[in-house]
């Protein structure tokens, strides 16, 4: 598995890296450019029923990138974790594609392609591309106006497969079937609406269509990785990690980092609820399925710590494994669990218990503290702690924001 995007700045250096960035930007403005994209009255007469190549050239990269993304992702070859993919705002979502669908009909362009016919000369493409810039102007001053609604109906990183509820190869094929549909349809009105005669359009173009459903139906009958998949094929180097106890960080090391405020530390307490109950570390929460958690753990900051804990690190571990198999960074495991926790800032308070069993709680409680004792929220300046320092931080997300072609 390939778990991280390709590293080019590693490879080639910070200015080798944006010649990468400059040759690729060059070559997308020149397909939209040779394919006609910089000409509003084509881009238009889609509008109109007679002229259909954007709806077919845009479908057939979306269909295309989705079929080679999650046969990547079965084959093991892509970690689809580390895909980026634009968080839900349902209702913003919304009007802000309507004001986007209505400013192209009026303008004739989308924000890429008036680039494209601006680079060219085109004098409306120019205006257009001017009417963007203040428009994003006019956006920043008055956001603040209506911010409660832009931050509205959040729904974190909702894909179909989440709405549906059905495997990604349903989805995959579903959807390449759907976007064949609509391909024949805009055939059926660029012939009687537009006047095109279809008999001049290439022939090939249902070998591939073809060619393209065949390999989504080998991604459905392939599937997806699971997360036992996916930490099989890690197994041997995190494993070697967890069992050299690289990935274990003392107390200190953890209550020293919740009092960094350069790092954002989530604490994800696996235990019962019952032990939650009884004592917990301040701001921990309480996770009762680590697995829900993952499309919302990938939305954090790259700073971000996230540790695991337990009463001792049975339950944490597996926790660890899972939070690995599916790329989030950071990702550690509190040393000795809660029990050493309080060991280390409990001074005493809580009588222990003889042979407590494995993961299990090792003091007694008169009644359910939570996190109301000085021992959850202790400050690391009462205590001379010695501790070997494990975090070691890996800033490999993949980008920060999406755009429109």
């Amino acid at each position: 598995m390939a778990p991280f995007p390709l590293p080019l700045e590693q490879i080639l250096g910070h200015w080798g890296s944006y010649v990468i960035y400059l040759v690729i930007g060059f070559a997308f403005g020149y397909v939209l450019e040779i394919a006609g994209f910089g000409n509003s009255t084509k881009l238009a007469a889609q509008f109109y029923f007679k002229e259909m190549t954007v709806l077919k050239v845009m479908f057939t990269a979306i269909i295309v990138a989705m079929v080679l993304v999650f046969g990547a992702a079965a084959v093991g070859l892509l970690d689809y974790n580390l895909i980026y993919v634009n968080p839900t705002y349902l209702w913003p979502g919304i009007v802000g594609g309507l004001l986007m669908g209505v400013g192209f009909i009026v303008g004739g362009f989308c924000p890429g392609t008036s680039l494209v016919s601006a680079a060219t000369g085109k004098i409306d493409g120019i205006f257009f591309v001017l009417g963007v810039f203040f428009g994003i102007f006019l956006f920043g001053e008055t956001v603040s106006l209506f911010e409660g609604f832009w931050n509205s109906s959040f729904m974190g990183r909702f894909t179909l497969m989440d709405w549906l509820g059905l495997p990604t190869g349903v989805i995959v094929v579903g959807i390449v079937l759907m976007a064949l549909v609509m391909f024949f349809g805009a055939e059926l009105a660029e012939k009687y609406i537009g006047g095109m005669d279809l008999k001049k359009a290439p022939r090939w173009r249902f070998g591939a269509a073809g060619g393209l459903l065949m390999v989504g139906v080998v991604v459905l009958l392939i599937g997806q990785p699971t997360t036992a998949d996916r930490w099989a094929r890690i197994e041997r180097e995190q494993g070697t990690a967890l069992e050299n106890r690289e990935v274990q960080i003392h107390p200190g090391e953890l209550l020293d980092y919740i009092h960094n405020d350069s790092v954002r530390v989530i604490m994800l307490d696996v235990r019962a609820e019952v032990d939650y109950n009884l004592f917990h570390i301040h701001t921990a929460q309480h996770v009762a399925d680590v697995h829900a958690l993952i499309p919302s753990l990938h939305l954090e900051p790259e700073n971000t710590l996230f540790v695991v804990m337990s009463n001792g690190e049975t339950a944490a571990t597996e926790a660890w494994k899972v939070l690995v198999a599916e790329a989030v960074p950071n990702a550690y495991i509190l040393e000795g669990g809660i029990n050493h926790w309080i060991e280390v800032y409990g001074e005493g308070a809580f009588p222990a218990v003889g042979n407590p069993g494995d993961d299990a709680l090792a003091y007694n409680f008169d009644a359910a503290l939570g996190a109301r004792h000085p021992a959850a929220e202790p400050l690391p300046e009462n205590f001379n702690v010695v501790y070997t320092p494990r975090v070691e931080f890996e800033f490999k997300r993949g980008p920060a924001s999406g755009g429109c072609g």
